[in-house]
C-alpha cells in the first residue's frame, strides 16, 4: 500500500531529477532519495553527462548506513552492464531493505528485469508511485527508445495578431524581460536548440542559456540545406566552445572552413525532418527546442513532428504586412487545419505564455 511518506519522497526525487533535464543526455534524468528511520540520509540526481547514476551517488554518500534503509527512485534502476556496474547490484550489496520506484524503464535491457532481480534478493519493491509524473519527466528518453525520435518543443514569441517581426525585419524585442528570462529557463531543460538557416542568417543568434547560477551548453542545431551560415556568425565563432551541428550539404571549401572552426556537419536533407530527428537520436539527443523561424515551425507542424507548442504572446499588434509566426501549412479547407489542445496559460509581466499539445497526444 502506498503511504503518504512514499509520495512525499518520490516528489522529492522528482524535484532532484528535474534539475538534470538538458544536461544528462543520452541518459534519463533520475532522482534518488534514501530514507532511514524516517530521516532522509542521501539525495542525488543523475550527474551531468549521464554518469554517475543517481542511485550509485546516493549510496556512496551514506556507505554502511544504507543497510535496512528505503531507497526511492523515479525510474527503475539499471540492471545492465555499461560503462559502470548496474545500480541494482549496488543496491543489493548495500543492504537496502525496500525500493520504491516511480515508473518502469522502457529500455528492453532493463524493463521489469531490475524489479525481478531486487525481489529475488529479498528486497521489497513498490512500483508506480507518481508514475505519470515520473514518466512525463523523462518523456524525451522514452520517445528516443520507443519512437526513435526526441521530444520536440516548438517555441514562438509573437504579438496578439501572431506577428514575429516588422516588415523591416526588426524583431528585438517583442516580448518583455520576464518572458525572455523564462525562455532561457526553457532552453536549460533541453539537450539541443534548433533553428532554420533563415533565423541564423537574419537574427545571428547565440542560442545560449543565460541564467545566473546555471551552467548549460546545449547543442545548437541549424537546418541549412546549402550551408549558407556565415563563418563570422555568433554560432560559428563559438562552435569550439559550445557544440554547433549543421544539417545540410554545401560547397566543399566553405564546409571545410566551417569544420575548421569547430562546426560538426551532418550531410542530409534538412527538409526531411524524420531523418533529422533520427540522426539527433542516434547522437543521444532526447529533448529538442525548436526556436524558429516561421518556416521551420511550419515544417514541424505540417509533418506532425512535435509534442508541445509554447507561445509567448505580447500585448501589442503589428498588422497584416508584418511577418507571421508560422509559414504556410498548406491548409485550404477547415478539415485540413492543425488542431491543438491548450494545457495552460501563465502571466509573465505584461506577456502571456500559452502551452499547447497536439490533439492526438492530449
Amino acid at each position: 500500500m502506498v503511504q503518504n511518506s512514499d509520495i512525499h519522497h518520490i516528489k522529492s526525487a522528482l524535484s532532484l531529477a528535474r534539475r538534470g533535464l538538458g544536461r544528462v543526455w543520452p541518459n534519463p534524468s533520475v532522482g534518488c532519495v534514501i530514507v532511514q528511520d524516517d530521516c532522509v540520509i542521501a539525495r542525488a540526481r543523475t550527474a551531468d553527462g549521464g554518469r554517475p547514476h543517481a542511485e550509485s551517488q546516493a549510496l556512496e554518500q551514506v556507505g554502511a548506513l544504507a543497510k535496512g534503509a528505503t531507497l526511492y527512485v523515479t525510474l527503475e534502476p539499471c540492471t545492465h552492464h555499461g560503462q559502470t556496474a548496474p545500480c541494482v547490484e549496488a543496491i543489493i550489496a548495500a543492504g537496502i531493505a525496500r525500493v520504491v520506484i516511480g515508473t518502469q524503464d522502457v529500455d528492453p535491457r532493463v524493463s521489469g528485469k531490475s524489479v525481478a532481480t531486487l525481489e529475488a534478493a529479498g528486497i521489497k519493491v513498490m512500483q508506480g508511485v507518481l508514475a505519470d509524473e515520473c514518466r512525463a519527466l523523462n518523456i524525451g528518453f522514452i520517445k528516443r527508445i520507443t519512437e526513435n525520435r526526441p521530444f520536440v518543443t516548438l517555441k514562438m514569441a509573437c504579438t496578439l495578431d501572431g506577428k514575429i517581426a516588422c516588415t523591416s525585419g526588426e524583431s528585438k524585442w517583442i516580448t518583455g524581460d520576464l518572458a525572455r528570462r523564462h525562455t532561457h529557463q526553457l532552453r536549460s531543460r533541453h539537450d539541443a536548440i534548433l533553428v532554420g538557416c533563415g533565423t541564423a542568417l537574419v537574427d545571428d543568434p547565440a542560442l545560449s542559456t543565460r541564467l545566473d547560477g546555471v551552467a548549460h551548453t546545449p547543442v545548437r542545431v541549424v537546418l541549412d540545406s546549402n550551408l549558407r551560415i556565415s563563418s563570422d556568425s555568433q554560432l560559428v565563432r563559438t562552435a569550439k566552445d559550445v557544440p554547433l551541428w549543421a544539417f545540410g550539404n554545401g560547397d566543399d571549401e566553405h564546409a571545410a572552413a566551417l569544420k575548421q572552426q569547430g562546426v560538426v556537419i551532418h550531410s542530409c536533407n534538412p527538409h526531411d525532418l524524420t531523418s533529422v530527428l533520427e540522426l539527433l537520436v542516434s547522437q543521444g539527443i532526447t529533448r529538442v527546442l525548436v526556436e524558429g523561424g516561421a518556416e521551420a515551425h511550419a515544417s514541424f507542424l505540417r509533418q506532425g513532428l512535435f509534442d508541445e507548442l509554447l507561445i509567448y504572446r505580447a500585448p501589442t499588434m503589428l498588422g497584416g504586412d508584418a511577418k507571421s509566426m508560422v509559414g504556410s501549412l498548406g491548409v485550404e479547407t477547415l478539415v485540413q487545419r492543425h488542431d491543438l489542445v491548450r494545457c495552460s496559460t501563465q502571466t509573465l509581466g505584461l506577456d502571456v505564455l500559452e502551452v499547447y499539445k497536439r490533439k492526438d497526444e492530449s
